[in-house]
């Protein structure tokens, strides 16, 4: 006896498992592409963090250049040009305290 019943089932059990399998592929690289988008904000973030801090005096002329900046000041100092206040804040932001 023939069961036409079996034969419209095969194809839709084909076309559920195929359309499953699409879906789950889908889903996958969905995720990666998360994954991926959120790895590259935190690296810009961390690559902002890093340009946004100050740089740290070289130990070769970070001495001898801080000593001619320190100098300056006085000297600014002294003509005048900057007030006591003025000299003692630009002297904690050099010496970075």
């Amino acid at each position: 006896m023939f069961r036409p019943t079996v034969v419209r089932r095969r194809p839709l059990l084909r076309a559920a498992v195929v359309g499953g399998g699409a879906y789950a592929a889908g889903r996958a690289r969905n995720r990666r592409a998360d994954a991926e988008m959120a790895q590259n904000q935190r690296l810009s973030e961390l690559e902002a963090q890093q340009a946004a801090a100050p740089q740290p005096q070289q130990a070769t002329g970070g001495a001898a250049g801080m000593m001619d900046q320190l100098s300056q000041l006085a000297a600014l100092h002294d003509q005048g040009a900057l007030t006591d206040d003025e000299f003692a804040a630009a002297k904690a932001k050099l010496l970075g305290g």
